[in-house]
């Protein structure tokens, strides 16, 4: 199956090339909120017929170059229908951030271990680091439509990258790990051999209670600064937030190896469930990032020859792993624990989460084996 994934590869242009690249981005934004106003104002989102109302000003008045003219109708036409797609009103899209889209080897390639970029005064070649990223320059990626982005001061190159990879096959599979993914614990994981793994989310539930705090004092303030800081603690906490997910996924993914089938909920629903929540604990569990845990658990499971699958998370903390009674007085959720009142077995509510995902992932294989 076909992956993609999105690197950020830090770029670092000199004193000179810092100034073509923001005036290229500049004018781009520019260009893009003028064909902005004619779409909003027309209605008309077909290329060929924005292409004859634009393109000249695009090229004389804003100095785009041909293929920077090309790429700000096409930025603006994907952002109005997708603001039709997802069932908007029809708003005037504006653009504020200062991006630039580079269509790969007609805005920007890569030449002798530098990124050759297009600008308004032709191309720069710019050295660039990987950190982390050397597989996606390993010849096996190809590049996609890419995104330059000046951020924090810096040059970033937002790249989706692309590569063949074969799916792992449940026939392969020599193990079942359920992950139960929770506040108290970001991930319990329960295996074959009938071993567990717990992440522990207490100090990172302070940290955003901390963070909860902050922004509360902030809201009050209301001043232009209090709202300035607000975003740069949003971003800071997502920043933070990505990088625990990356290290619980890869933990497991490290943990396992090749030929497991991992087999989580399906969170779908959970921001839809803030009536079942105390409005006091909203913030902590409705906002917290599941699915991107989720996200960076499957891909990073296909990269190493596993597979991931969402089952329905239906009473799989109320089931007993060990005789199958079905009771929501099984669980204590204040305590954290589980106590059957059948037969009597105990443990940690999340750790009986991760079994009965573990035993519906062995329910799958079997299913899909006797299929065969």
């Amino acid at each position: 199956m076909q992956m993609t994934m999105t690197a950020k590869i830090k770029i670092n242009p000199t004193s000179e090339q810092i100034a073509l690249l923001r005036n290229a981005l500049d004018a781009y934004r520019t260009g893009c909120n003028y064909v902005s106003s004619l779409v909003f104002e027309t209605k008309q989102v077909a290329q060929a017929k924005l292409h004859k109302q634009s393109y000249g000003i695009l090229r004389s008045v804003y100095l785009l170059r041909s293929q920077m003219a090309q790429s700000v109708m096409k930025t603006v036409i994907a952002r109005y229908q997708s603001l039709k797609s997802n069932g908007h009103d029809w708003t005037k899209v504006l653009f504020k951030k200062p991006e630039y889209d580079l269509v790969w080897n007609r805005d920007y390639s890569l030449t002798q271990g530098l990124f050759s970029i297009n600008t308004l005064s032709g191309r720069v070649k710019v050295p660039f680091e990987t950190k982390g990223m050397e597989q996606y320059f390993d010849g096996t990626w190809s590049f996609g439509t890419a995104k330059l982005v000046n951020k924090y001061g810096k040059f970033f190159l937002h790249i989706p990258m692309t590569k063949e990879i074969p799916e792992a096959s449940e026939y392969t599979m020599n193990q079942v790990a359920g992950i139960d993914m929770g506040i108290n614990f970001v991930a319990v994981s329960y295996d074959s051999q009938g071993k567990s793994l717990f992440f522990n989310g207490r100090s990172i539930k302070d940290k955003r209670s901390n963070y909860k705090h902050m922004r509360k004092q902030l809201q009050e303030v209301g001043t232009a600064s209090a709202r300035r800081k607000l975003k740069r603690i949003g971003q800071r906490e997502n920043r933070w937030m990505t990088d625990v997910n990356h290290q619980v996924s890869k933990a497991l993914v490290t943990r396992y190896g090749a030929n497991t089938l991992f087999v989580v909920e399906d969170l779908t629903g959970v921001r839809h469930a803030t009536e079942r929540v105390k409005i006091k604990d909203r913030y902590e569990t409705v906002s917290w990032a599941f699915y991107q845990l989720r996200q960076m658990l499957e891909y990073k499971a296909l990269m190493a020859g596993s597979k991931m699958i969402a089952v329905d998370p239906c009473y799989t903390s109320q089931v007993c792993p060990k005789c199958g009674h079905t009771e929501k007085d099984n669980r204590n959720k204040k305590k954290h624990t589980f106590c059957c009142k059948t037969c009597g077995y105990r443990s940690n509510d999340d750790r009986i989460g991760a079994m009965n995902l573990q035993r519906k992932g062995m329910e799958y294989i079997a299913e899909v084996t006797a299929q065969a």
